[in-house]
């Protein structure tokens, strides 16, 4: 593969450039930007170009024009090379480095001091079971009569299990009662079967 065809990459960019080229654009004055978008520190002297939103250096701060240097809208060594139309854009310093420099610290005292908004969330309202949901939970058993896993049939049959030798003992017992003994009070049970016979008029 030859070195032509490979995309070329955005360039670092320089802090100083021989360039004499001058944009034709109108001034940026720095006025117009938040004391966070600009650093007027001759070691660093910077701003944040309005065109691609990245950091780009001052040259000739010192000097009579000072312009931003030439720079890609992209990171250096990852985005493709595209040349910012920012790029050699003269800059109009119209505010001092004190002044810079209380507008920044009184900015961050604000924002310091800025109270967090509570937010007060909603109580989260159940949602109503349906009417078929209801119905089956009526029919399952108490939480003392389940099992882990069991299904409804087996617990019935554990439960008769368990009640079944009482039930017999009770239907004999009764069994035994001697003939013609019957519960004190209770009317004599009719051994035919009788048929009324209707009123005539």
């Amino acid at each position: 593969m030859s070195a032509s065809s490979l995309e070329r990459t955005a360039r670092p960019r320089r802090s100083r450039t021989r360039s004499r080229t001058v944009n034709g654009r109108p001034a940026l004055a720095v006025s117009t930007l938040k004391p966070h978008q600009y650093d007027l520190r001759p070691a660093c002297a910077s701003l944040v170009c309005p065109d691609c939103k990245t950091w780009v250096p001052i040259t000739g701060l010192q000097a009579k024009k000072p312009k931003l240097v030439p720079h890609d809208t992209g990171r250096a060594g990852k985005a493709p090379a595209v040349r910012c139309q920012g790029s050699n854009r003269l800059v109009t310093v119209d505010v001092t480095v004190r002044k810079w420099e209380e507008r920044l610290t009184d900015g961050h005292s604000e924002t310091v001091h800025r109270r967090r908004t509570t937010v007060r969330r909603k109580p989260k309202v159940a949602v109503a079971p349906a009417v078929s949901q209801i119905a089956a939970q009526k029919q399952m058993p108490a939480d003392d009569e389940r099992s882990d896993g069991c299904p409804l049939w087996l617990l019935r049959e554990m439960k008769w299990a368990s009640t079944e030798s009482a039930v017999r003992d009770a239907e004999t017992r009764r069994a035994q009662l001697p003939a013609g003994e019957a519960p004190l009070g209770a009317p004599p049970v009719p051994l035919k079967t009788l048929h009324p016979e209707r009123r005539t008029s």
